[in-house]
């Protein structure tokens, strides 16, 4: 019986013993699951912020809208991101607003003068991770103070422009005037100049088209309209001819779009404005960007930077492609096949909510062999019109100044060229 006695205490021991154990080894799962939770969601909370630092310093042009331009661009880029275990929310606990995003001159302090911004920083803290086994623990033990039902993490992401290796640029290419030099080669700064729509009648002018892979397939255009990155210096470039359907992929830049367009789409994306630059409208035919308004008789005609910050269409405030007050009557062009406007406002427009950078395009200079040899930037004044006719682009200086507006993607680490965002912090 004694033997009997003590085996059954030996045994009611080890049932406590292995309890405290299996407590034991529940906390040190409960701290590898949820450190690890929390470091899922702390790395997708960096990709988030490191997409809105990149969008919102492509925005840091110098222009006095700069910093709003900048604000809006990288809220968009971060919150589309997927935060808190993939979630579009962000779990509830508050996404990037103004106030995430801060900026700084070129030795690093604070500032906030658009002229002298030249890094964006976006910081968040992501609030009430759910703790799930500690959270477990701290109810069984009563002690919510040394086993927390939620946690925090924070991340933060800074951005400048520099030089790229590689660029993304339009799929058209300018020639430098007859004894024109680096760095503007000829042309002024809000020159307007003619893109030739002509089947091959690009031949010899100033500026045509020319597809980036060096093919001469029009359907190639098109696609590269909608994005190509990698073109770099001394590609041969390809001279295509020109289909109607490299309309669509133009026009969407300008919120003008068929039955089957749509500015939420990725290759649908409109800029912040849509308002275009004709003779009709600006009879001056030069620096339409930041220019001077015309007053008569376009009393409404305003420079494309304060159009911008409007978010307005190419009907100015209206969404008529033709009729009264509509794109086609303040610019006088065609667009016969084009029935609908991404809609103006600053609130809840398609350029407000979808818009982002697409009219301030890097352009290849080619030489004789139609080999790059630079980089220009240019301004999309005027969509497509159907027929096919001219449109023009206003030149905007070399992509490499450090006050140019262009801004493109591609690999950065070029001792000159485009400007790309990098990450640097």
């Amino acid at each position: 019986m004694p033997k009997l006695a003590s085996f059954q205490r030996q045994r009611g021991a080890f049932i406590v013993t292995a309890a405290l154990f299996l407590l034991f080894l529940l906390g040190f799962m409960g701290i590898a699951l949820d450190f690890g939770h929390l470091f899922v969601v702390q790395t997708e909370l960096q990709t988030a912020l490191d997409s809105c630092a990149l969008a919102a310093a492509q925005e840091l042009d110098g222009q006095a809208t700069a910093l709003d331009r900048a604000r809006s661009a990288g809220k968009t880029s971060g919150n589309l991101n997927r935060v808190n275990m993939q979630s579009t929310a962000w779990d509830g606990q508050g996404q990037l607003v103004d106030a995430s995003i801060t900026f700084r001159d070129s030795a690093y302090a604070p500032t906030t003068v658009p002229a002298v911004a030249r890094y964006a920083q976006c910081q968040h803290t992501q609030s009430n991770v759910n703790m799930w086994l500690l959270k477990m623990i701290g109810a069984f033990t009563g002690d919510a103070t040394a086993y927390p039902s939620t946690g925090s993490v924070g991340a933060m992401a800074v951005a400048t422009r520099a030089s790229a290796q590689t660029a993304c640029p339009v799929p058209i290419a300018i020639k430098p005037k007859p004894g024109g030099t680096a760095p503007n080669y000829g042309f002024t700064v809000g020159e307007w100049v003619t893109l030739i729509n002509a089947q091959n009648a690009a031949a010899g002018g100033e500026i045509g088209w020319a597809n980036l892979d060096g093919s001469n397939s029009a359907s190639e255009t098109e696609a590269e309209l909608n994005g190509h990155c990698g073109t770099k210096l001394g590609d041969t470039l390809g001279t295509p001819g020109v289909q109607t359907s490299v309309a669509d992929a133009w026009n969407y830049r300008f919120g003008i779009y068929k039955n089957t367009g749509d500015p939420a789409s990725t290759v649908g994306n409109p800029d912040y404005t849509g308002y275009a630059y004709t003779a009709t409208n600006w009879p001056a035919q030069q620096s339409a960007f930041d220019g001077p308004a015309p007053g008569a008789p376009s009393p409404t005609a305003q420079n494309f930077l304060t159009k911008r910050q409007a978010y307005a269409s190419c009907a100015d405030t209206g969404t008529k492609v033709r009729g009264a007050g509509s794109c086609e009557s303040i610019t006088g062009l065609t667009l016969n096949s084009f029935q609908t406007l991404a809609a103006p406002g600053n609130t809840t427009g398609g350029h407000k909510q979808y818009g982002r950078s697409r009219r301030i395009v890097t352009v290849p200079v080619v030489n004789a062999a139609n080999k790059v040899v630079d980089w220009a930037c240019m301004f999309m004044l005027q969509p497509l019109s159907i027929p096919m006719t001219n449109v023009q682009l206003e030149f905007r200086g070399n992509a490499s100044a450090t006050t140019s507006p262009c801004t493109t993607s591609g690999l950065p680490g070029g001792a000159a060229g485009p400007l790309v965002p990098v990450l640097v912090r």
